[in-house]
């Protein structure tokens, strides 16, 4: 990487952030499309984000990614939120040219399904009622699917969310339950989003959240745990014969959706898998 006075910077802020794969993904793409901007990685405590952003706006970086703790806190100081984002209530991506902010966490979970279904008239049940259930949910919703079920071990958690997912008048069927109750669901459901930690590395002999013995053929399963590539619900997909779908996925199309939203330029999607998957592999 040739590192110039003209350069763009673009980064991430979070804490902590040194097992990001984010730059060595975005880096690849700049290099490849031969744009002149570098991405890094920024350790910003929580009781410092205020002074990051300002600065980050003063020193005149181009876009920020926002991984936790900072996801929510961050909105006080952005000037404008994407309409889903505001509706998810948290950010991941920031472009600093008009202190925007948005959400491709989202985006990212539905890029990947739609490469293997169409989420418009599905049944989806998504297990989990956290960060990125939520931010899945609402992009579920706008997708069009037909019903989304959102199941979780507390479950008044999931029915908070499935009411914020019913009142933003994208969908009209959204239930919530117990996660032990996803046996009957999985009966008439189109896709399973799995949004739960069960199966991250170094857990990945985790007893998985439904069995291959509950799932059918036409199932598509998604898990959003990248680390390990195939988890434990992914080798149970596999065994029903259902459709798997990667969690590195959802990372690579969050990645390419928040390089197009500062650059202008669709993401060399393809680069950016190839440099995501040798970096895991490091792990």
């Amino acid at each position: 990487m040739n590192i110039k006075g003209s350069t763009n910077i673009v980064g991430l802020i979070g804490h902590p952030v040194e097992h990001s794969f984010s730059p060595p993904m975005h880096n690849a793409a700049f290099k490849q499309l031969n744009l002149d901007y570098a991405y890094v990685a920024f350790d910003v405590e929580p009781q410092n984000l205020k002074s990051a952003i300002e600065g980050a706006e003063s020193l005149g970086i181009r876009g920020l990614n926002v991984t936790i703790p900072h996801k929510i806190d961050v909105m006080e100081y952005l000037d404008d939120i994407d309409e889903v984002a505001g509706l998810i209530g948290a950010v991941n991506t920031i472009d600093f040219k008009d202190m925007k902010g948005y959400n491709t966490d989202g985006i990212g979970a539905v890029r990947a399904i739609e490469e293997v279904t169409s989420i418009k008239d599905k049944n989806v049940v998504v297990a989990g009622a956290g960060g990125a259930s939520r931010a899945i949910s609402f992009y579920i919703a706008k997708y069009g699917a037909k019903s989304l079920t959102i199941l979780n071990r507390n479950v008044e958690k999931a029915q908070k969310l499935a009411e914020d997912v019913l009142n933003s008048d994208l969908i009209s069927d959204v239930k919530a339950d117990s996660i032990s109750e996803i046996t009957s669901y999985l009966n008439h459901g189109d896709i399973l989003i799995n949004t739960t930690p069960v199966g991250m590395h170094p857990n990945i002999n985790d007893k998985p959240i439904a069995s291959a013995g509950n799932m059918h053929d036409d199932l598509v399963v998604f898990d959003a745990v990248y680390n390990p590539n195939e988890t434990v619900l992914l080798k149970e997909a596999i065994k029903a014969n259902a459709k798997p779908v990667y969690g590195i996925k959802m990372l690579l199309y969050q990645g390419a959706e928040s390089f197009k939203i500062w650059t202008g330029r669709e993401a060399p999607v393809d680069v950016m898998e190839e440099a995501l998957r040798k970096t895991i592999d490091l792990k």
